[in-house]
């Protein structure tokens, strides 16, 4: 092997030991996890076991299992047994454990058993990013994806999906019962062997039957109309494919609009956003400690109810307006071309007639006042404007909030194109990370724990490569301050 660069041979035995710390780079990444875990008062935080018991067989520290954990989902490593593993050829988790290789059922038992702690640490770092001034702007952008969870499609089930099923394995009752009576007329040579093959799958199918008879009657339970066997908390939720979809969860996010960082997440598993704005919008505002705080959104958030909690709470909510009236599409006037006068509380037309006020009424739960004008049957332009006697408007109580909305959107036209690059790169990095599959554990406490982990790991990655190791190492001497 000469003219090759040669290693040492296997056997060779040194007479000093190489210290496992040399293995190590002076800027690897596992010296910040292993500084920051360090200044945690985990006791606090609410982890189970930070103080020994005075008896029984020692356990494992949490900040020991908390430092694999944070390593393992930094590294996309996220399974107890793929860790379990690492623990015993890693390097760097040998030197970030101390040698240590605790088993499987001991890595999984702490990630389900402390999701509070882990959360509470997760929200630690968002506050050391706040001290940092790593929050500047006063923008965030929110979203929403879907992420699969462990339940296939043919374990969730709805009343409409078992009608389905039901009515295909009937069809194929009455094939097979057709296919016997062919064969008991022909009496081929083989009809003992046939005939009882056939037998075999109508008992199958009327098993499957009886089946799905159980699963209706515990589908009648449930509020939602939905029941998934494997993961009883995922829901099949639609996804931006036409007509695809996932049994999965929803999670919400909102980012920082300068340094894209994660400021606040919620798992859920409402298959829409509809409901989310206000919540996820008030939770960054209070991670930022700002007083007033600009959320960006796309139109599946809008909400007029959403956008009134917004403003109540200090959030100016930015997002476009869904199209649900065909009018445009129809080549007629759409609620965009009557112009409301204030001071007279009434609508201008676009023939120039007087939309007045004439009663308050409800719709959808919410008041809505209700204008329309005496000239609309006699209106030349009465065949661009409604097909019924009187063009009738309706506003919101609270429509000047709405209003407002509109009016940051038109002040800001890219406003799309902000939320877009700022949030939607966050959901294609975790994707990324967790591969094919999405989460591993079931029930939304657990999924929730999985999903501050990736953030955790997520928000720490990102604020190494702002500040850069030493500034980060600095940082960390004040967090358990």
């Amino acid at each position: 092997m000469t003219r090759f660069i040669e290693g040492q041979e296997r056997q060779q035995i040194t007479l000093m030991p190489e210290c496992l710390d040399d293995f190590i780079a002076d800027d690897n990444a596992v010296r910040v996890i292993d500084a920051f875990v360090g200044e945690l008062d985990l006791a606090s935080l609410g982890f189970e076991g930070a103080a020994p018991a005075a008896t029984g067989r020692p356990s494992y520290h949490p900040g020991i299992l908390l430092r694999l954990y944070i390593y393992g989902y930094l590294n996309r490593v996220q399974s107890s047994r793929r860790l379990e593993r690492e623990c015993q050829r890693n390097v760097e988790l040998m030197w970030l454990t101390g040698r240590l290789a605790p088993d499987f059922k001991t890595i999984a038992d702490f990630r389900r058993n402390n999701g509070a702690g882990i959360g509470n640490v997760c929200r630690r770092f968002v506050a050391l990013c706040r001290d940092l001034k790593l929050f500047s702007q006063t923008l965030v952008a929110v979203d929403g994806s879907k992420f699969k969870a462990v339940n296939t499609r043919d374990k969730n089930f709805t009343a409409a999906k078992i009608q389905k099923r039901q009515q295909q394995i009937e069809e194929s009752i009455q094939r097979y019962l057709a296919a016997l009576d062919t064969a008991d007329r022909t009496q081929p040579a083989e009809l003992e062997a046939k005939t009882s093959r056939l037998s075999e799958k109508i008992e199958q199918l009327r098993k499957q039957m009886r089946v799905l008879d159980k699963v209706k009657e515990q589908l009648a339970s449930q509020p939602d109309g939905q029941l998934s066997m494997t993961d009883p908390d995922a829901r099949s939720m639609a996804t931006s494919g036409r007509g695809s979809g996932i049994v999965g969860y929803n999670v919400q996010v909102a980012v920082d609009a300068k340094h894209h960082l994660i400021v606040a997440h919620e798992v859920t598993n409402v298959g829409h956003d509809r409901t989310s704005l206000s919540p996820i919008a008030q939770a960054a505002r209070e991670a930022m400690g700002k007083k007033r705080l600009q959320a960006v959104a796309d139109r599946g958030y809008y909400s007029a109810m959403q956008i009134k909690d917004c403003a109540d709470h200090g959030v100016a909510a930015i997002l476009p307006k869904p199209t649900t009236s065909n009018a445009k599409a129809e080549g007629r006037f759409d609620r965009s071309d009557f112009i409301y006068i204030a001071r007279d509380d009434e609508y201008q037309c676009p023939a120039g007639e007087r939309a007045i006020y004439r009663f308050t009424g409800e719709q959808d739960g919410l008041q809505v006042r209700r204008y329309w004008s005496s000239a609309c049957p006699q209106c030349p332009l009465k065949a661009q404007c409604t097909p019924s006697q009187n063009r009738r408007i309706t506003r919101w109580e609270h429509e000047a909030v709405l209003e407002a909305a509109q009016r940051r959107l038109d002040r800001m036209p890219d406003a799309m194109m902000v939320r877009r690059r700022t949030v939607e790169h966050v959901f294609g990095t975790f994707k990324a990370w967790f591969g094919h599959t999405h989460f591993l554990t079931r029930r939304l406490p657990n999924v929730s724990t999985e999903m501050n982990l990736t953030v955790l790991a997520y928000n720490l990655k990102s604020v190494l490569s702002i500040l850069g190791f030493a500034k980060m190492m600095a940082a960390f001497e004040n967090v358990g301050a």
